[in-house]
């Protein structure tokens, strides 16, 4: 199996450290209906990207930040079923404050709401949709995290679950390993490795880097 050195991690949030995709689904399902858009459309789509994109494609007639807080606010307080993924506490256990960060689709009150319920720290580093102009597919998101964290991107190693935020990482020339939490291997062939859980990622300092054995 694949060994990578980097500098610091970029995690993606939901799907990676929380696991949110039942209550994802359940309030887009929810808000499209409630819009007479086909219920599945909405889900296939509205993983791993931000909230206003995906309004903007489906119902650019609303008023998308409206929208966008109406959807997220549910997604806040629809908590059923959303947990710490297992091994996302010992993972960022294992590494100092400095050298990862959160990079998310979803806003700071959504991504911050589901890290204290997950109870998970939040990271000196958090990227929300708020922070960038254009989300995930674009590499933006994971450029301006790594710039905040101090590295430069291809020192960076990115966690995923979903396509989008596997381009996102490519294009902004940083390695990736998926996860498939959320979306099954065949759709993350892109990514330069491929685990089923938190747990076959194993982190070590190495001459002033992070190892990573998965």
């Amino acid at each position: 199996m694949p060994t990578f050195h980097c500098s610091a991690i970029l995690f993606d949030l939901d799907g990676v450290l929380v696991d949110s995709t039942r209550s994802v689904g359940r309030q887009w399902r929810a808000w499209a209906a409630e819009h007479n858009i086909a219920p599945e459309k909405a889900v296939e789509i509205a993983h791993g990207v931000r909230t206003i994109e995906v309004v903007r494609l489906l119902a650019p007639h609303l008023d998308g930040d409206a929208e966008v807080k109406n959807i997220e606010q549910r997604e806040a307080e629809d908590t059923d079923g959303v947990a710490v993924m297992p091994g996302a506490s010992k993972l960022i256990e294992s590494l100092p404050d400095r050298l990862w960060g959160v990079v998310t689709s979803g806003t700071r009150y959504l991504a911050t709401s589901r890290l204290r319920l997950a109870n998970l720290p939040i990271p000196r580093v958090l990227v929300s949709a708020e922070d960038v102009k254009k989300g995930k597919p674009d590499p933006e998101p994971y450029l301006t995290g790594a710039r905040l964290l101090g590295f430069k991107p291809a020192d960076c190693l990115v966690i995923e679950d979903a396509p989008a935020g596997i381009r996102s990482a490519h294009d902004g020339g940083m390695k990736v390993i998926a996860l498939t939490s959320t979306y099954p291997s065949s759709d993350l062939m892109q990514a330069d490795a491929i685990v089923d859980r938190l747990g076959r990622i194993g982190v070590a300092a190495q001459d002033g880097k992070l190892r990573i054995d998965v």
